[in-house]
């Protein structure tokens, strides 16, 4: 299949987004007669993905005629945007739905819904429909744009409402967000993932590889920016396989381009994608941080093999030494599955071992957890749980301290920084450098959204202390 056959962009027709904002009308007249102030509970589990589709569902929901609460008795309507990427995020969510069973009963007129990654698997929907029977909308990830007329659907019908087509994927543009506040925000640029790596779940949930057009990721930018976001990551489930008519290392360049102060971040990164193009794209734009999110998983070939991940430790850390020659101040993260299966201790050392000598900035660790519907699924499996969480502990031991002889190697060092929020210590902010390393330090909540010039004091494990200097 082409390249150009294989990224053919399936947009959603503005006739059928006219009609969603024609039943978006009709659904404002009933919530608003229905309840006095309506509001509604959206409640994000997961990825920033998530994160994303919340603030557009949130977009519809005020279109609709709702407020926002993050109080349950407040609510009118529930919703839960559901993760499914691990066990232990699919069992959170399960158990917030039980508990919405007595929220049902002192509120049977409002509405529980749930939609997300979770809802996109058929045997998620069938539980849910089978046991329980509180929940009123369900519905799936490429469906969210058709939100207005599927709640229009569940507030006439008197019925439940399961929406889950199965479907490689749509992109549909001109759906409103509503931004949550702060000054970080999150910018879709593609949706799906082709890779079918052995223990994931997102291409079957997600669906295929869709790239939006440059034109609108830029105009979606432009709104960010005049809502006062500085600090802006770019999501794609694999966005370094962006194909919207020009490379992702391109369109690094035509964002950079872009006027206003702001810093550009981008995730997740594929190692098998991560080209020299794109080190250059990032080592030229000065908006572009010096951070790089790559997910090596393991460091034995055999379980990188295993995994489908198509590239070899070696392929690896070429592409660490590169980046570092382009960028010397460049500071590495990267995903860490412990305990795929028939990983064994040996292997898992050759991981410790690449963690030592890339020496990453952070880690996110995860012990492996099986996901229903996919090959590893079915792999034999014989370490145990608890040896497992033995070298779990083992590694974060060389992990934290590598983070600490990082972050000691920047005292005395001076960078600059977005002040981002208020610290939870009275008096301090915490703010964020180009390398992606939170900071703290004394300062007004008036330098919030603003790029300041600061000089690091002393280093911790996951963060640096620092002063702010003219």
């Amino acid at each position: 299949m082409s390249e150009n056959k294989r990224n053919a962009l399936p947009l959603v027709s503005d006739d059928e987004m006219q009609r969603q904002q024609a039943f978006a009308k009709k659904t404002k007249e009933i919530v608003c007669s229905r309840y006095p102030a309506p509001k509604a509970l959206v409640r994000t589990f997961g990825c920033q993905q998530n994160v994303a589709d919340a603030q557009r569902i949130k977009g519809m929901l005020a279109e609709m005629g709702y407020g926002f609460t993050d109080e349950e008795t407040d609510a009118d309507l529930i919703l839960f945007n559901t993760c499914a990427v691990r066990e232990h995020a699919e069992d959170r969510v399960i158990g917030n739905v039980g508990a919405l069973k007595h929220f049902k009963r002192r509120r049977p007129d409002a509405i529980v819904a749930l939609c997300g990654c979770m809802m996109q698997q058929q045997h998620v929907a069938d539980r849910i429909r089978k046991s329980f029977s509180h929940v009123d909308l369900v519905f799936g990830t490429h469906v969210i744009h058709q939100l207005p007329e599927l709640l229009y659907n569940t507030l006439t019908r008197q019925k439940r409402v399961f929406a889950i087509p199965d479907s490689d994927g749509v992109i549909a543009e001109g759906i409103p967000f509503v931004h949550d506040g702060g000054v970080r925000g999150w910018l879709p640029v593609m949706y799906g993932c082709n890779n079918f790596c052995t223990y994931c779940i997102v291409p079957y949930v997600r669906g295929r590889e869709r790239s939006r057009t440059p034109e609108a990721i830029k105009a979606d930018l432009k709104k960010m920016l005049s809502q006062g976001i500085k600090d802006i990551t770019l999501l794609g489930q694999n966005v370094n396989s962006y194909a919207g008519g020009m490379t992702f290392a391109q369109l690094l360049r035509e964002l950079n381009a872009v006027d206003g102060q702001f810093t550009l971040r981008f995730m997740t990164s594929h190692p098998k994608d991560c080209t020299e193009e794109l080190l250059l794209a990032m080592r030229d734009c000065e908006k572009v941080e010096r951070h790089l999110h790559l997910p090596v998983q393991c460091g034995s070939d055999r379980i990188l093999k295993a995994m489908n991940r198509h590239y070899t430790k070696a392929q690896y850390l070429k592409l660490i030494e590169k980046a570092r020659e382009l960028m010397p101040d460049i500071l590495f993260t990267s995903d860490i599955i412990v305990g795929f299966p028939g990983e064994t201790y040996e292997d898992f050392k050759q991981t410790v071992s690449l963690i030592e000598q890339v020496r990453y900035q952070s880690l996110y660790t995860f012990i492996y957890s099986k996901r229903h519907g996919t090959p590893a699924e079915n792999m034999p499996d014989p370490v145990t749980r608890k040896e497992k969480g033995e070298w779990m502990r083992e590694l974060l031991e060389v992990q934290e301290s590598i983070a600490e002889e990082i972050c000691a190697q920047q005292v005395g060092k001076r960078f600059v920084a977005l002040a981002e929020e208020p610290s939870k210590n009275e008096g301090m902010l915490y703010l964020r450098t180009l390398c992606n390393q939170v900071v703290e330090a004394p300062g007004s909540t008036a330098l919030i959204g603003q790029f300041v010039n600061i000089e690091v004091t002393s280093g911790e494990t996951w963060i640096l202390k620092a002063k702010i200097i003219d």
